[in-house]
């Protein structure tokens, strides 16, 4: 299993954020469905303010680039994304990993 940890800044409107929120306690089935089709076994998104910090765990022979991309034309995605681009500040037709950062790890527990 390897593991991503990810941030993205959302817009600085609370109207907006929570809008964000409410759309991900709703995720479209195909999204959820495309997410697991290209080898993720696991996605949580936390908030903290503005802060976005997302955690995702994927199959031994995930690519984070291919993967990814292959993600970006599964049903209704393209869709998803543009959607919730309104709320992370960014354009609509930027690709996911334009948006999330990845995180370096910088210590881990032995």
């Amino acid at each position: 299993m390897n593991r991503y940890c990810q941030t993205l800044t959302l817009v600085d409107d609370e109207e907006m954020i929570a809008k964000y929120v409410e759309a991900h306690a709703n995720v479209w089935p195909e999204i959820q469905a495309g997410i697991r089709e290209v080898g993720i076994i696991d996605m949580q998104i936390f908030r903290l303010g503005r802060q976005l910090f997302m955690i995702m765990d994927t199959t031994d022979d995930f690519d984070f680039v291919a993967d990814n991309a292959r993600l970006a034309t599964l049903p209704r995605q393209a869709e998803w994304e543009a959607y919730v681009a309104q709320f992370q500040g960014c354009a609509a037709d930027a690709p996911s990993t334009a948006k999330w950062q990845l995180m370096e790890r910088i210590f881990k527990l032995e």
